[in-house]
Formats: structure tokens, sequence, C-alpha cells
């Protein structure tokens, strides 16, 4: 008996026990590290040559024009990509909340593009967004708009990747909001509809109210995700022209074999900035989730 109430209190952490391996192998251990190279002026070729730096290399990164242009840049991205995704998303779901076989079929459509890998999307829109030869210039053309640089201008690259990363996700955040919508208990609306609410009324009052967490999490990831954007801005633009589209993470792979430490600093100021934002959210926009 003494055997098996052993057993029954340590079966939970056994069980537990290969996730918990994992996570500290492949998380803990890595971002605890990250922040240890962050202290160093750190000698990839030569680890001897390595010295203590402490806070010099974040006292570098406050100080380079540099990192708030990839800054600033990575906000913009953030913004225009979680506020047209969650914007369109929200309105499709709406779109294709009915149960039918057409809308079914539509749902699977959008959501291909989520399944297909990063690299094939970005060099597809690269073909697209070409600017002699690309389709979205050529339809400008043939409805008397001016032709658009798209990748290879300043003015226009960051818009460019931002389409690209709204293309590719709003399919899988859809299908989430559709999820939300039919967990919605159809006796409200028709409460509703017996107090003379119309459907602008509902969906500000009641739809979004109910679906609020669903969004709450949306925001959250998207906006982690978009804070975290490299592949996209690797394979279309190479963070250029100009520094255009020089997010932080590719600002970071910039500096990945000449300086290791500064590299690993600004990577513990994104964990940073990140885990503010969320904390932000939670106290701002949490009181105004509602569960049912």
């Amino acid at each position: 008996m003494s055997r098996r109430k052993v057993w029954e209190a340590a079966r939970p952490y056994v069980m537990i026990g290969p996730a918990m391996i994992g996570i500290f192998l492949f998380v803990i251990y890595p971002v605890l590290y990250l922040v240890k190279l962050s202290f160093y002026k750190y000698n990839l070729l030569n680890k001897d040559k390595s010295k203590f730096v402490g806070l010099g290399n974040f006292k570098e990164i406050f100080s380079r024009d540099d990192f708030y242009h990839s800054l600033l840049t990575t906000v913009a991205y953030t913004v225009g990509v979680v506020f047209f995704t969650l914007a369109l998303s929200l309105l499709i779901a709406v779109w294709l909340k009915n149960k039918t076989r057409f809308n079914a079929i539509i749902q699977a459509g959008i959501f291909t593009p989520h399944i297909i890998s990063i690299v094939s999307v970005s060099l597809v829109w690269m073909w697209i967004m070409e600017p002699n030869h690309g389709i979205l210039n050529f339809i400008f053309h043939a409805v008397g708009l001016p032709s658009l640089p798209w990748l290879q201008s300043s003015s226009t690259s960051l818009l460019s990747v931002i389409i690209v990363s709204v293309w590719q996700n709003i399919g899988y955040y859809t299908l989430i909001i559709v999820a939300a919508l039919h967990g919605v208990n159809p006796q409200i609306y028709e409460a509703a509809e017996i107090d003379s609410a119309n459907k602008v009324q509902m969906f500000f009052r009641i739809t979004l109210p109910l679906i609020s967490p669903q969004l709450f999490f949306i925001l959250i990831i998207m906006t982690i995700g978009s804070f975290k954007v490299f592949d996209t801005v690797k394979i279309m633009t190479g963070g250029g022209p100009n520094g255009s589209t020089t997010t932080l993470v590719y600002y970071i792979y910039e500096f990945r074999t000449n300086s290791i430490g500064y590299a690993s600093a600004t990577g513990v100021v994104l964990m940073a900035i990140i885990a503010v934002l969320t904390f932000i959210y939670f106290r701002v926009l949490a009181k105004r989730v509602h569960y049912q």
C-alpha cells in the first residue's frame, strides 16, 4: 500500500516530466544563456577573448539610431498586421458564420495560405509584385491606376510585407472567430429581436462582447508574432530597401556573427518589450473581456 501511495503521489510529476525536460532544454536554458551572453563582448571564434562588459551592450543599443529605426519599423508592421488581420477576419467570419456547404468550401480555401510554407508564399508574392510584369501592376494599369514599385521602393516595401502577412494569416484567425460565433447562444439574438434591436446594435452589444475572449487571444498572439517577424522580411526584402523593412529580429540577425553579445542584448530587449506589451494588454483590455 505504501508503494501504491508513493506512485499515486509521484505519477503526475512522472507524466509531465518529459514535457518539463523539453521546456527546460529548449526554452528556459536558451533564454538564460541568451541573458548571459548579453553581458559579454563575445568572440565567436575564440571564447578566451570574450570579456564581460556588464551593461555595455545595453547602453550601446539605446545610443544607436538604427535600433530605434528598426523598433519603429517593427511597431508600424505590428500595428498594420494586427489591425487589418483582425478587422478583415472579423468581417469575413460574420459573412461565413452560417453552416452551409458553400461557406465550408470558402473557409477551407482561405485557410489554405496558412498551411503553405512562408517561403513559397513569399516567392509567389514577389512575382505578383514584380514592378514590370507582376499581376498587381497589370490590374492597376487595367483600371487606370498608376503602377507601384512595391518591394523596390522604401515608401511601399513595408506595406507590401504587411499585405503578404495579412493574406497568409487571415484564414486561420477567421476560423477561430467563426468557431466563437457558433458558440454564441442564438436565444440571445432572438431576445434582442423581440426588443427591436437592429443588426448593428446586436453586433456591437451582443456579438463583440460574447466573442471578446477569442478576440483578446488573437490580439495577444498576433502582437507577439508580429514583433518576431523575420522570414517574410528575409526572403522578400532582406531588410531593404534602405532599411525600410528592417525589423527588430532581422536587426538582431544582422549582428549574428560579428557581435554576438550585442545581438543577444537586443534579443533581451525584444523579450522585455513583448512582456511589457502583454502586461499592458492584460491590465487595460482584460477588464473588457466578457466570459459567458
